[in-house]
């Protein structure tokens, strides 16, 4: 008996070295890349691309598992030949790791697969050449951004679709450290654009314009004025500023005003000097729509017909500051299309949040509707008006032969100015610069009178600007997105 059993025992020991060389090799995911190129570090695709996978213990029927927007699913692949298989990925795709399914066996994880929505840029009118095309986004604080390192900022504004960036560069006459020759030049071997952005009071016009100067002498792409509140009613000043500022960075160079939105609720403000002949080729009006108080819709309904005389190409800068709903950016993203902008920009990088990243960089569809009406409309002006929209309208009735005074105020004499000119020019006579008259009257010269003259200036009872500038101008109605008691303690920037 026990010989048997010892000839059982011994032929059992006999059998194992078979059955476990017969026992089939473990389902292996060896690597996973594009296809056809390689990705070389973690592989990016897009919906509907294909990729290839080294699969190894393959054994009848392979599947891929990965993730989609309605969870994992799996997927047939192509076999490429005895190692490789090709898969194309799902409309729905998202970014996951993926893993083999081979009836019942499952392989290792992949490393993390990257997938990235095409990026489809909507514009509709011809791109202007310069930086301010495409996606933008402010800087205000380079150390608040991004910890202040520029690899990280690079990195962040290509994967989301920002082209070019708007780095502060001074406050006043003071130029800031962090718009250095150097943060510049690392920002643009990077593949970004980079615009300096001066905030300025109108106290020192050749301080302010010589800090202007410096930023582009430091290598900015464009250089943009960012006028408010303190520059209300200053004209004499804001003639000077940009006289001195164009001597130094010349006739062409890329200029832009960021400047209040709503024109006519600021009857103060020399738009007519920032935006005149010889000034800003730009215009970037603050839309800030949340801060405001109004719909995305308003905002452009109300910006765009008081901002369209000037002439000037409207780059929208909306707000990522205060958390806006997605839906609210991407309707802002679509209007910017639909009326005519080929570029928009975004205050600010610091103070955006996860998901309106997300919203500037989703794709965006168009329209598919018409432009709104409010892209071809033009503000009413008649007896009574009052502000800059005015002194507009009077340089161009001067340009046009007229005899009356640039003072902004819309009275008897202006009134038969445009009567006479609505009449030489075969247009209803009304009185009043309407849809009809704006569109010839723009196409007069404009005679822009010299703000600093002793004359105007002994007129003007010796301030800065025309007796209807010196009128309040309504309530400021976009608060700062800056808090100054929060700043007071930092000296480094204490303005925007």
């Amino acid at each position: 008996m026990r010989r048997v059993v010892g000839i059982a025992t011994l032929g059992l020991v006999l059998l194992v070295p078979a059955f476990a060389q017969a026992r089939p090799a473990p389902l292996r995911l060896a690597w996973a890349d594009c296809w056809p190129r390689s990705c070389q570090r973690a592989p990016t695709l897009t919906p509907g691309a294909r990729m290839v996978v080294a699969a190894l213990g393959v054994r009848g029927r392979l599947r891929v598992e990965l993730a989609t927007r309605r969870g994992r699913r799996t997927v047939a692949p192509q076999r490429r030949s005895r190692l490789r298989w090709i898969v194309r990925l799902p409309a729905d795709a998202r970014t996951g790791r993926l893993r083999l399914r081979n009836g019942r066996r499952r392989s290792n994880w992949s490393r993390l697969i990257r997938v990235v929505l095409p990026r489809r840029r909507v514009v509709s009118a011809p791109a202007s050449g310069t930086a301010f095309d495409g996606a933008g986004m402010w800087i205000w604080v380079l150390a608040r951004t991004e910890g202040g390192n520029l690899n990280a900022i690079a990195a962040r504004a290509r994967a989301n679709g920002v082209s070019t960036v708007f780095l502060k560069s001074s406050d006043a006459a003071s130029s800031w450290a962090q718009f250095s020759p150097q943060n510049v030049a690392t920002l643009r071997s990077a593949g970004l654009h980079v615009c300096a952005w001066q905030y300025v009071y109108g106290n020192n016009p050749q301080g302010e314009a010589a800090a202007g100067v410096r930023a582009v002498q430091s290598g900015a792409e464009c250089l943009v004025i960012d006028a408010e509140a303190e520059y209300e009613g200053k004209y004499r000043q804001a003639q000077a500023y940009v006289q001195a500022l164009r001597t130094g960075i010349g006739a062409s160079y890329p200029l832009a005003l960021a400047g209040f939105p709503y024109v006519d609720f600021h009857r103060s403000f020399p738009f007519s000097v920032f935006l005149g002949p010889g000034a800003a080729q730009f215009n970037l009006p603050q839309m800030y729509w949340k801060a405001i108080g109004t719909t995305v819709d308003n905002a452009y309904a109300h910006t765009w017909p008081v901002n369209r005389v000037y002439q000037r190409p409207i780059f929208p800068l909306g707000q990522l500051y205060q958390d806006p709903a997605p839906a609210e950016i991407a309707r802002f993203r679509t209007l910017a299309a639909a009326y005519g902008a080929s570029g928009v920009s975004w205050w600010d990088w610091q103070e955006a949040t996860p998901r309106g990243w997300e919203a500037i960089a989703a794709p965006l569809a168009a329209l598919g509707q018409p432009p709104p009406p409010a892209a071809s409309a033009w503000p009413r002006l008649a007896s009574g008006s009052r502000g800059d929209l005015v002194i507009w309208v009077q340089e161009h009735l001067v340009g046009a032969g007229a005899t009356i005074a640039v003072d902004g105020a819309f009275g008897a004499g202006t009134a038969q100015a445009v009567r006479d000119f609505q009449s030489s020019h075969g247009l209803a006579v009304t009185g009043a610069v309407d849809a009809a008259t704006w569109p010839a009257l723009l196409q007069q010269p404009v005679a822009a009178p010299n703000w600093a003259s002793p004359a105007r200036a002994a007129s003007a009872g010796g301030r800065t600007g025309p007796p209807s500038a010196r009128l309040p101008a309504r309530r400021y109605e976009i608060p700062p997105p800056w808090r100054r008691d929060q700043l007071s303690s930092d000296r480094t920037w204490g303005s925007r």
